[in-house]
C-alpha cells in the first residue's frame, strides 16, 4: 500500500480525498492554493530564529501555551518515556510572535485556516448520511473564529549522535484536533502505520500538502475517519547534519462544539492535555 498524490485542480479532488481519508487517516494534495514561496520563506526565518539566541525571550507561558518550547521539555508521546528530538514555537494570532516573523507567519495562518473550511466542507460532503448525522453542526462552522486552533512551528536539530537510546523525532502519536494540515517538509522522514501495522513513507516532495484526521473528528464520526498513528523517524547518513522545519496546523473546534454524547470539544480536549501531563 501506498498513499497517492491526488491533485487539487482535479475534477474529482474532493471525492478522492475524502476516500483516502477515509481508508488511511492520511490524504495528500498537489497544486493546492497555499503558496510554495511563502512556506519556503517561513521555513528560512524560524531557522534562523531556531539557531539564534533570540528563542529564549518568548519562553513558553504554561497557562497560555504560546512562545517557544525548548527541547528540554519536548513532549513525550502517549505511551513512551523517552522525550522527542525537538524544540518548538506555538503561533497563535493573539500569542507573542517575534515581530520580525509576524507577517508570514499569520499570512500562513489565515490562508491555511480558508483551506481548513474548504476541506471540512468536502469531508461532510462525502460523509456516509448515517455518519453526517452525528455532526452537532457543520464541520466547517466547528472551526470559525476559533482561538484554539494551533500553529506549530517545529524545528528538529541535526543528530550529534549522543541521543538517548531510543529517542526519534517523533515518537508514533495520533493528533488530537479536527484535521491537522502540514506542508511537506525540507526533509523526508514523515511515516503512517497503516491498517495492517506497517509504516508507510507520507509522499514528501516540496510542495505537497499532507491532511491527517484528528481524534477529535474520529470521536465526531464514531470512528469512520480513523486517526491514524504517525512519527517521524531520524534521518541516516548525511542527512544526520540536516535540520528539519515542520508547520502543522492542527485544527481546534470553538470549546462549546458537540463532537459526541460523551464529549464537548472542550472536555475532550482537557481530558488529552491531561493523559498528556501538559496540564
Amino acid at each position: 500500500m501506498k498513499l497517492e498524490t491526488i491533485d487539487y485542480r482535479s475534477e474529482n479532488c474532493a471525492e478522492q480525498f475524502v476516500k483516502s481519508l477515509h481508508e488511511t487517516g492520511f490524504g495528500v494534495l498537489s497544486h493546492h492554493p497555499i503558496e510554495k514561496s511563502l512556506v519556503e520563506t517561513i521555513y528560512k526565518q524560524w531557522y534562523e530564529f531556531f539557531n539564534s539566541d533570540n528563542k529564549d525571550d518568548f519562553l513558553f507561558k504554561p497557562e497560555t501555551q504560546d512562545g517557544f518550547f525548548p527541547a528540554s521539555i519536548s513532549e513525550t508521546a502517549k505511551g513512551h518515556s523517552v522525550k522527542d528530538i525537538k524544540e518548538y514555537y506555538h503561533v497563535y494570532p493573539w500569542g507573542r510572535i517575534p515581530e520580525e516573523l509576524k507577517q508570514n507567519i499569520l499570512k500562513y495562518y489565515e490562508s491555511t485556516n480558508a483551506l481548513a473550511a474548504e476541506l471540512l466542507s468536502w469531508i461532510e460532503k462525502y460523509s456516509p448520511a448515517d455518519v453526517a448525522k452525528h455532526y452537532s453542526i457543520p464541520l466547517s462552522q466547528m472551526i470559525e473564529n476559533s482561538q484554539k486552533t494551533l500553529l506549530r512551528v517545529l524545528h528538529y536539530p541535526p543528530l550529534q549522535g549522543d541521543e538517548e537510546l531510543g529517542a526519534i523525532r517523533a515518537a508514533a502519536h495520533e493528533d488530537i484536533n479536527l484535521i491537522t494540515i502540514l506542508p511537506a517538509a525540507n526533509e523526508p522522514g514523515l511515516q503512517v502505520k497503516t491498517k495492517t501495522d506497517e509504516w508507510i513513507d507520507v509522499p514528501s516532495d516540496f510542495g505537497n500538502l499532507i491532511i491527517n484526521i484528528g481524534d477529535m473528528l474520529q470521536e465526531a464520526s464514531q470512528g469512520y475517519f480513523p486517526s491514524t498513528s504517525h512519527r517521524v523517524i531520524n534521518p541516516e547518513g548525511a542527512d544526520k547534519t540536516k535540520s528539519r522545519i515542520s508547520l502543522p496546523l492542527f485544527l481546534h473546534p470553538n470549546p462549546e462544539v458537540v463532537l459526541s454524547d460523551k464529549y464537548t470539544a472542550d472536555s475532550y480536549l482537557m481530558e488529552r492535555l491531561r493523559e498528556l501531563g501538559v496540564i
